[in-house]
């Protein structure tokens, strides 16, 4: 008698290796593998070299973040490119030791590009700024990360990335303070209960685009960056109360400028 397959054991192990690539792809969570510090063994420059997945960190030719000069940038007055479609839904706050996150535990909405649906899973914060416009670097940068469950798309990961400089206070993070305050005592996570990603000041229309990767490892490539052009505000308060929060090795969490390497940036007019 020939040898039968079990739909059930082959569906079950495809589900597995599923989930295995889509956990190499998203960003390492121990705090301890790397720092941003390079005097250290495991600081940016050596990320390629610490694990042989993390090797895209230093061989990648779309490595992120880079620096956006206006004068590369192509201009494309669009709208209606990117449908922004969020909701309310449960969170947790994650001290990560090298950032402050927030994950989403329901369906917290999505960005519609032309017609692929990507679903917003968590955000975090990096202080200073890890892109730069025109060689500026800014005081804060948030990064939310959204995942398309398609597994046919070849950009599954887009994130959209939010300039900040020190002024008026980010009502934003202000409204997280309360929950994020137990994580400097040594709390891994707690619970930020209902969060509405639309209390995200996006602000302005004009919006840049490239292909780059994660800005930590296992620094995946094929991610599609959305930068606003627009800059928001922080208090430096609230940049300190960040910076307190996570380790001290992590205070500045900003990964250094890659190569552009020839990639295209474009500047939409409406987001």
């Amino acid at each position: 008698m020939k040898n039968q397959s079990n739909p059930i054991f082959i569906s079950a192990f495809l589900l597995i290796f599923l989930n295995a690539a889509l956990i190499t792809a998203q960003e390492v969570e121990d705090e301890r593998e790397f720092v941003y510090d390079e005097r250290n063994n495991n600081g940016p420059s050596r990320w390629g070299e610490l694990k042989k997945e993390w090797a895209t960190c230093k061989n990648g030719p779309m490595q992120s973040p880079i620096d956006i000069p206006n004068q590369v940038a192509e201009a494309i007055p669009k709208s209606g490119e990117i449908r922004r479609n969020y909701k309310p839904s449960n969170a947790t706050l994650m001290n990560r030791g090298h950032d402050i996150t927030l994950k989403w535990a329901g369906d917290a909405g999505s960005i519609q590009i032309n017609d692929t649906v990507y679903l917003l899973q968590q955000l975090h914060w990096h202080a200073p700024s890890e892109h730069t416009i025109n060689a500026k670097r800014y005081d804060m940068e948030l990064h939310m990360i959204h995942m398309s469950p398609d597994l046919n798309v070849k950009n599954r990961i887009v994130v959209v990335g939010i300039l900040y400089k020190i002024g008026q206070s980010d009502v934003f993070l202000s409204k997280l303070s309360r929950n994020i305050a137990p994580l400097m005592d040594g709390l891994k996570e707690n619970s930020a209960g209902k969060v509405d990603p639309r209390d995200i000041k996006v602000g302005g229309t004009r919006y840049y685009m490239y292909t780059g990767s994660l800005t930590m490892p296992p620094c995946s490539e094929e991610v599609i960056w959305i930068i606003k052009e627009e800059v928001a505000t922080v208090s430096q308060e609230q940049i300190n109360f960040l910076r307190d929060t996570v380790h001290d090795y992590a205070q500045s969490n900003a990964r250094p400028l890659q190569p552009l390497n020839r990639r295209e940036i474009h500047l939409y007019g409406l987001m």
